[in-house]
């Protein structure tokens, strides 16, 4: 796969991850865009990282421009850090996908970069900058991001939870545990690894989930958190054993901190329309990807630059776009992604209340959400597929036959089929790694996990014959 740009930045095999190419694009990414006169750089724990860094840490200084070395921190807390101080930065990170892979995030100093910052980059490829050397120095962004959230909740926030903590090889995998401990629990740490795991919180394989109970079990947890590898993606398994989905958090993290607009991407649930469930001013539905989630939020503070306006994904990712209360502070907007926000604000929410989390989230409107993925179909196979499936009716009707009639069709990112019952499946390939998501909404967990199961093992039979 050659290294291109998606809705998560630069991502390719790490083999094609060259230091030539790695310093044009860094050369291109501060000639296309502002930086402040800084970068801040950090990385994530798979091999490669390390030399990707040093090659991104030559090319900012080579530039003239200051190199801030934030070594390895979760990607949220380099955004805050540089945002903090006006600069620019580079992740050096490829998230969820297998060590194979790696890839480039950009953030100017008022955030992650857009779609036309990215067209810009890619339009700058090929040039050169050079000037006196820049300076380079460090920084330690985990402490900021740690104080964030130790202040905005409080010693007893937490107070008396059994918190496992997964850590395999989660960049955020010690600070989870400081900030838990921080707020009143007892953090349990499970399964460091020293190997790269490639954790999607979007799609946990079934023998991770098995891992669960027993963890449950062994440590007497009420919950267990962890992140993917770059920690802008949360998880969280409640005490009665269940991951919960990413959008479920997202919306309860919104109603927790006083939203009034939320920005979320067409794949997310729909329980935030639901009457009876939540009283959300407006509500904007997106493209997949944070570029247009953070797109969705400007143009909500252009309109009312006092408007209380959030942004969340269906994998968990959380955006905050105003400054909000914590339980015992302030929290400034933060408009990346994020995962200790996500996870934070519902145990708070249930603490608060007196009640186990899942009882918060039994209260909630029924609709459910599953998602998982096949890997290995290439993105150019994938979009021919769904090419037919949107331009031809009756090949449409073929393949969802098994769930009724077609209600509805929504093709703003990918295809997203709406059924008479009720029921939704949404098919989308992923802009950057060759794998073909499934989404689906239901009325009942079970229907909605059965949906996404039964729709991929068709997708896998029908993408290779």
């Amino acid at each position: 796969m050659a290294p291109k740009f998606g809705t998560s930045g630069l991502r390719g095999l790490v083999v094609e991850l060259t230091e030539d190419l790695v310093r044009d694009y860094v050369a291109a990414f501060l000639c296309a865009c502002p930086h402040g006169g800084a970068v801040h750089v950090g990385r994530d724990l798979r091999p490669s990282s390390p030399q990707i860094a040093e090659w991104v840490i030559a090319a900012v200084r080579d530039a003239g421009v200051d190199a801030v070395d934030c070594g390895v921190v979760p990607t949220p807390a380099l955004a805050l850090s540089s945002l903090e101080a006006g600069a620019g930065a580079v992740m050096v990170t490829g998230s969820h996908i297998p060590a194979d892979r790696n890839g480039l995030k950009f953030y100017v100093p008022t955030g992650e970069i857009s779609k036309e910052d990215e067209v810009r980059i890619n339009g700058a490829l090929g040039g050169a900058l050079s000037g006196d050397t820049g300076a380079l120095s460090t920084a330690d962004a985990g402490a900021a991001y740690v104080a964030r959230y130790t202040q905005a909740f409080g010693r007893e926030a937490l107070a008396g939870l059994r918190v496992g903590v997964y850590q395999h090889s989660s960049v955020a995998r010690d600070i989870m545990v400081e900030v838990v401990e921080a707020l009143g629990a007892t953090a349990l740490p499970i399964a460091r690894s020293d190997t790269f795991i490639p954790v999607d919180t979007e799609a946990l394989d079934p023998e991770t989930r098995k891992l669960f109970a027993g963890w449950f079990a062994d440590h007497r947890l009420d919950v267990l958190i962890s992140t993917d590898g770059d920690a802008d993606r949360p998880m969280l398994v409640d005490d009665a054993q269940q991951v919960v989905p990413g959008d479920v958090l997202g919306a309860v993290t919104a109603r927790a901190l006083g939203a009034r607009v939320l920005c979320t991407p067409v794949s997310s649930n729909t329980m935030i329309e639901a009457e009876g469930g939540f009283d959300f001013d407006a509500i904007h539905r997106t493209k997949i990807g944070s570029p247009f989630v953070i797109a969705a939020m400007e143009e909500a503070l252009r309109d009312n630059p006092a408007a209380r306006v959030v942004g969340y994904e269906a994998n968990g990712g959380f955006l905050l776009g105003f400054e909000a209360d914590g339980p015992a502070g302030r929290l400034a907007p933060l408009m990346t992604r994020d995962c200790l926000l996500p996870i934070l604000a519902p145990l708070g929410a249930a603490r608060a209340e007196g009640k186990p989390l899942s009882a918060l989230l039994d209260a909630l409107p029924p609709r459910f959400t599953a998602a998982d993925r096949i890997q290995g179909i290439e993105t150019a196979t994938s979009r021919a597929f769904i090419q037919e499936l949107s331009g031809d009716a009756g090949a449409r009707g073929s393949f969802f036959a098994d769930s009724g009639a077609i209600a509805e069709v929504d093709e703003t990112d990918g295809l997203r089929v709406t059924f008479a019952t009720g029921d939704v499946v949404h098919l989308r390939p992923s802009g950057n790694a060759p794998e073909f998501r499934c989404y689906a909404e239901a009325g009942t967990r079970e229907t909605a996990t059965a949906l996404v199961e039964s729709y991929l093992a068709k997708l896998g039979k029908t993408l290779s014959a």
